[in-house]
């Protein structure tokens, strides 16, 4: 039967009390994570959160509590509860304090991701408490325990447990003592089976003992809620990956398959989402046109139908189209001069040539009605006399209208006076 040496046990014993005391240091550290952890958690900054990962203390009660569990030492497991408790308790309050007087209508998104945990979680918590009890045993692996202290986050979980109490948000805050629930039995089961690794001694110690049973029998209870979120994670993932994909598929649809919503020079898609909310999914696509009257309600339903057509699940396409109107006076080329050569040779080697688009195939500007040639402008310094002569007039001035041409018809000589 494989034993220890009695004064190893004991050097073992009094380093894990000094653990599990719950003195001047503990409190202190305790109160400042607390404080660095609300504050980031309320500024939203996960470098001040994990700030307060490294200054908290707690792992240290918690690994003497697996020893004191592993040898069935109920004195040490009650200090080392206390002293954690303390802390947690001191946190909590202090966390709802500082909710209150801040006043904020939500919290960011550091609050958001410790309300829902699930069996990843469970098993950094694992890993996390079989590493620290690992560095108790070596002194040479202590400068892991800071490491190990980001990665099962004890303190921030208890910081969000008490804004989200401070705003009366019961389900949430539950969510939040669920992952501490979760990172404390990790942490205590993986000190455990550590130990029981190590040494053949500590293993059938921990046959033997009717608390490590109990503490393995609450970390199996804790599967039941971590694997459902976990199975919800893992569909919703799934869910938002499909989404991804039809999104990109319609999309590349839409801007290289065009020829249904008319000509390409005529119509810019500008951007395509998807509204999964609604049954069903609504795609909404927003495109600049320079026919105000395209796309029609024809072209619009054919797309539609091309796109049910290669998806498994059906669309409605909304098309929501903007009119865009080019107006510009005409100019005369530029003189090639030292100037103007020297910006236009600078723009040709910014842009290569077989991106440009020749001039002569481009859309001529539309022009400007002169000035001089409408009649009610001509003379605005008209006298009084003549103003009365208007006023007084029973001739009806007829609407002065500038020829209307079409966009696309439009040949470069025509103009619109």
């Amino acid at each position: 039967m494989a034993s220890i040496e009695p004064s190893k046990l004991d050097r073992m014993k009094r380093s894990f009390s000094s653990d599990a005391a719950l003195d001047e240091v503990f409190i202190v550290l305790s109160i400042g994570a607390g404080l660095i952890a609300t504050l980031g958690l309320l500024a939203n900054s996960p470098a001040v959160v994990i700030g307060a990962m490294v200054v908290a203390p707690w792992i240290m009660p918690l690994r003497a509590a697996a020893f004191a569990v592993l040898f069935g030492d109920i004195p040490l497991l009650t200090r080392s509860l206390r002293t954690l408790m303390v802390g947690v308790c001191a946190t909590a309050v202090l966390s709802m304090v500082l909710g209150k007087l801040a006043g904020l209508p939500h919290f960011g998104s550091e609050v958001e991701a410790r309300i829902s945990p699930n069996l990843l979680d469970l098993g950094i918590a694992l890993v996390a408490g079989g590493l620290a009890t690992y560095a108790k045993l070596r002194s040479d692996a202590v400068s892991s325990l800071a490491g190990t202290a980001i990665a099962v986050a004890l303190v921030p979980p208890v910081c969000v447990m008490g804004l989200l109490l401070s705003h009366a948000d019961w389900e949430d805050a539950l969510g939040a003592g669920l992952l501490f629930a979760t990172n404390l039995l990790g942490i205590l089961t993986g000190g455990l089976v550590l130990m029981a690794c190590r040494d053949s001694y500590f293993r059938q110690e921990l046959r033997r003992s009717q608390l490590g049973a109990a503490s393995f029998a609450l970390t199996g209870l804790l599967l039941i809620p971590l694997g459902t979120s976990f199975i919800n994670l893992l569909v919703q993932a799934k869910n938002e990956n499909t989404r991804e994909s039809v999104g990109k598929t319609i999309a590349q649809f839409l801007t290289r398959e065009t020829l249904t919503f008319g000509d390409k020079k005529k119509i810019d898609i500008e951007k395509v989402d998807i509204d999964w909310d609604q049954n069903p999914p609504v795609i909404r696509v927003i495109v600049r046109v320079a026919d105000p009257e395209r796309p029609t309600f024809k072209q619009v339903s054919a797309v539609q139908e091309e796109i049910n057509k290669r998806q498994d699940v059906r669309f409605r396409l909304v098309v929501e189209r903007t009119a865009v109107d080019i107006v510009g006076p005409k100019e005369q080329p530029n003189i090639q001069g030292p100037p103007s050569k020297q910006l236009i040779d600078a723009h040709t080697k910014t842009q290569p040539l077989k991106d440009t688009k020749p001039v002569d195939k481009m859309r001529p500007f539309r022009e400007a009605p002169i000035i001089e040639k409408l009649p009610f402008l001509d003379n605005m310094q008209s006298s009084k006399e003549d103003n009365k002569n208007i006023l007084n007039s029973t001739i009806k001035p007829e609407a002065i209208k500038a020829p209307e041409l079409p966009l696309d018809s439009q040949t470069p000589d025509q103009t619109l006076d």
